[in-house]
């Protein structure tokens, strides 16, 4: 087994995506003194489970569309490359989908029969985004993708396993964290422009340009510091440095992408995943001292 081209196929990357808004939801259980560890523990694992098989099912679905092709710009995908095979990655992706399925049927103790629903929808999510009648990612769909399935659901059913309630705050914050998710997409799509282009693969950076993505990759993150800025203020001005600074670091992430071509955008594919992860653990911080 190549463990190497396995540890790739995860595309270590970009999993603090998973992780952001799980651990968003500890900050607002915080701030509300209702955190349950268990479930929250749970959460976190199923969402990084999900992410890891959306991972394998885009590279294994994309080498059976012929959407990838050896010496691609972005990282190295084992499947295209021959150094995974075809069948072993598609046993991959769904052990690692009933895996995380085991997890999501466990919190039905928390949060009700109901969650069986939303499990599956997540899981026909994992798959849609990369093969069925309507692949979302080639089709300018990913950047969407993943605010609901990085933000929305995450952040919110989270929040209900741990409160069984729903909050207008707390959709605000998952908005928010979906939009930085996004951003990290914008990257991939933005390097990818070349190599998508020459396979039809029609994302939204291939529709419009780099221009307009670095557009949108600032827009995402002023619309999303916006939408939290209520809760920084609550806890004191001198708080509201952490919108601001990640702002700032979006923005100079974006100035930054347009000075570079090809493999030397992954770091910033890196940078946007940690600095939305940074993000999330600061407001847990803050919530813990300010609560």
């Amino acid at each position: 087994m190549n463990i190497k081209a396995w540890i790739e196929a995860t595309r270590l990357r970009t999993l603090p995506v998973s992780l952001a808004g799980v651990v968003t939801v500890l900050g607002y259980n915080l701030i509300y003194n209702n955190v349950k560890w268990v479930p929250l523990v749970i959460c976190a694992l199923f969402a990084l489970l999900c992410q890891i098989a959306s991972n394998y099912a885009n590279e294994y679905f994309d080498f059976k569309a012929g959407r990838d092709r050896q010496g691609r710009e972005g990282p190295r995908r084992g499947v295209t490359e021959g150094d995974i095979t075809p069948s072993a990655m598609k046993r991959a992706v769904f052990v690692t989908l009933a895996v995380a399925a085991c997890l999501g049927l466990s919190l039905i103790y928390w949060g009700g029969w109901w969650l069986i629903g939303a499990g599956a929808a997540i899981g026909l999510g994992v798959l849609a985004y990369s093969t069925g009648p309507y692949p979302l990612s080639t089709r300018g769909w990913g950047e969407v993708a993943v605010v609901v399935f990085f933000g929305l659901v995450p952040v919110n059913l989270t929040y209900y396993v741990e409160t069984l309630e729903w909050s207008c705050v707390v959709l605000a914050g998952s908005l928010a964290i979906g939009l930085l998710g996004a951003n990290v997409i914008i990257v991939n799509n933005y390097r990818d422009v070349d190599d998508d282009r020459a396979v039809n693969k029609l994302t939204l950076a291939v529709r419009f340009g780099r221009p307009f993505m670095r557009c949108l990759y600032v827009a995402n993150a002023v619309v999303a510091m916006a939408l939290v800025m209520p809760v920084w203020t609550g806890f004191s001005y001198g708080w509201c440095a952490v919108p601001v600074l990640t702002l700032a670091g979006e923005i100079a992430i974006a100035v930054t992408m347009g000075r570079r071509e090809g493999r030397a955008l992954t770091p910033l594919l890196g940078m946007t995943s940690v600095l939305m992860f940074l993000y999330a653990i600061l407001f847990v911080v803050a919530a813990s001292i300010m609560a």
